[in-house]
């Protein structure tokens, strides 16, 4: 996952993006917990879309991600809401030196993004490693149905006066596994356009894969929902997002 590039028209093309779903689902199931939650951790924060909202409502935020171009973007949208948000670069798979906190959210396919359960385990356990006891962990993936019924061998395509791309979506050897690859065609001040091109791997994994690593890390799964929906019968075989809800066992 490059982004690089990307980072500058990342808030454009995910204008359409649920963050204010994202933003209301964490704080109404934090209200739900058993904890006072006021410390959180945005794993993969991007932007800062999510990471900001949820400092506008008076979290510690700290946001976490692997691109730096990204982080720029996030501190400076934090810089002209005047919030104070603590960045941090770091890849999630290595993350160090963050504990006591309350809450760890992780949302728009970060998750998807670790392909191996052997590097999802890595994942879970720095999480695990960042929490209080009791603390939650709420993160959402692609369900197994959105991957192969709606999104590989796929074609999608968007067309704007400034930026237009295209993104084939291309099955994986395994269930749940699938490639992206995009092209963006951007315009410029003399009216010609500069391609460039992400390549995206991304790979979900069954119920029990995430139950069975969330386990082995001391994080216990509370509830699972689906489609930003806390109601219990929200998750179906249809789901399209998987939220997993998770607290970190007490070690006392």
């Amino acid at each position: 996952m490059a982004y690089q590039q990307m980072a500058k028209l990342y808030d454009k093309l995910m204008d359409d993006a649920p963050y204010d779903q994202w933003s209301d689902i964490t704080k109404k199931i934090l209200k739900q917990s058993s904890i006072r939650a006021n410390r959180i951790v945005d794993l993969g924060c991007g932007t800062g879309q999510i990471t900001t909202r949820l400092a506008k409502d008076g979290y510690q935020m700290i946001g976490i991600d692997y691109s730096i171009d990204m982080l720029s973007y996030a501190e400076q949208r934090a810089s002209e809401q005047r919030l104070s948000v603590q960045w941090i670069n770091q890849d999630i798979r290595e993350t160090d030196g963050i504990t006591e906190m309350d809450a760890v959210v992780s949302y728009c396919d970060v998750v998807n993004y670790i392909t191996t359960e052997e590097e999802l385990n890595l994942v879970f356990a720095n999480v695990a490693n960042m929490l209080i006891d009791d603390g939650m962990f709420i993160f959402d993936v692609h369900s197994l149905y959105h991957v192969e019924h709606d999104l590989i061998n796929q074609t999608f395509a968007t067309v704007e006066d400034d930026v237009s791309s295209i993104w084939f979506c291309s099955p994986g050897k395994d269930a749940g596994e699938m490639f992206h690859d995009l092209t963006f065609f951007v315009s410029s001040e003399d009216k010609s356009y500069s391609r460039f091109d992400e390549y995206h791997h991304q790979k979900t994994f069954s119920i029990e894969v995430y139950r069975k690593l969330l386990e082995q890390n001391g994080l216990q799964i509370r509830n699972i929902y689906g489609d930003f929906s806390l109601k219990e019968e929200s998750l179906h075989d249809n789901t399209e997002r998987i939220f997993f809800v998770a607290e970190k066992r007490s070690t006392k």
